[in-house]
């Protein structure tokens, strides 16, 4: 899929994506795998999605900011993110 390899190239153009693109899980995690922050971006659906997020955060710690309020107090998530904050 072209919009695939786009955003896996460059994960912020998920910014300028569709509506149906920004919910569509393959897209959305190619593009977090590439740039975290694009989370911000995606579906409010696959901001709750855990795998994506946890994908974002391995690539942006700051991608947290945008993940739904209800992986917050999820444990591995967090744990994610403590230690790509350590690493990085």
């Amino acid at each position: 899929n072209i919009v695939v390899e786009a955003v896996a190239n460059m994960g912020l153009a998920l910014e300028y994506a569709s509506d149906e693109l920004r919910a569509d899980r393959d897209v959305v995690l190619a593009a977090t795998k590439n740039f975290g922050g694009a989370l911000e971006y995606a579906s409010d659906e696959l901001q709750g999605c855990k795998d994506i997020v946890l994908e974002a955060v391995k690539n942006d710690v700051y991608a947290f900011n945008f993940a739904s309020s209800n992986l917050h107090g999820d444990r591995e998530v967090v744990l994610e993110v403590t230690k790509s904050d350590c690493e990085g």
